[in-house]
């Protein structure tokens, strides 16, 4: 997981809540949601880091509190993200992200300013994902499936994949802020998918808090 900044939601949304008898299922104007959605996440999904696109197929709108215990956030935009499809269809143990989460609630929402998700966070290289806080480090496991064998191998594919883009040259710190700012999208524009797992290696490596 990453910190997300929540943006301004859609006109559509903001539109249809002025409307009597409001509620998601009758919001026809998801694509607009989509759109907003996957623009403020900068084309990664919520929870895995994995890419996804504005496209019904290639993503889930997540309510963070699901809509059958909560129907009066069905339609705030803090509560609204952008996931990936995570297996959708395939047996519950190949899920992950919200189709495994189902109506479970988390502890922490990375759209929430106040939880600093990034700092709670750890990739220790081997490709898995782990916090120190038990209770958010057992969510991971146990509710949103982040340590599932597929995406396991993607971050420690990404990490090796970098470390040997490296090499074994002499490499200062300024290459290495560049680098992280890169990772980091300072600077704007779509993110890499899983970027964090590059992000909490070159804090490390700067010596520097994420």
């Amino acid at each position: 997981m990453r910190n997300i900044q929540k943006g301004h939601e859609p006109p559509s949304l903001t539109q249809h809540k002025k409307t009597s008898h409001a509620d998601y299922a009758n919001y026809n104007n998801k694509d607009q949601l989509r759109e907003s959605l996957v623009n403020e996440q900068r084309g990664i999904c919520c929870y895995c880091l994995s890419r996804i696109r504005p496209e019904r197929k290639k993503m889930k709108i997540e309510h963070w509190r699901c809509r059958e215990n909560y129907p009066n956030l069905q339609l705030e935009y803090g509560n609204l993200l952008g996931a990936c499809r995570g297996g959708h269809g395939r047996p519950g143990k190949e899920q992950h992200c919200d189709t495994y989460k189902g109506n479970t609630d988390l502890s922490i929402n990375p759209a929430d300013p106040a939880c600093n998700v990034e700092h709670l966070i750890q990739f220790p290289g081997s490709g898995r994902i782990k916090s120190d806080d038990a209770d958010l480090d057992r969510e991971l496991n146990e509710v949103l499936n982040l340590n599932h064998p597929l995406l396991v191998a993607n971050r420690k594919a990404l990490l090796e994949s970098f470390l040997g883009a490296i090499g074994k040259g002499q490499r200062n710190n300024s290459w290495f802020q560049k680098r992280l700012e890169k990772w980091r999208g300072d600077h704007g524009g779509e993110l890499q998918p899983f970027n964090q797992v590059i992000v909490y290696y070159l804090c490390k490596k700067l010596k520097v808090a994420l």
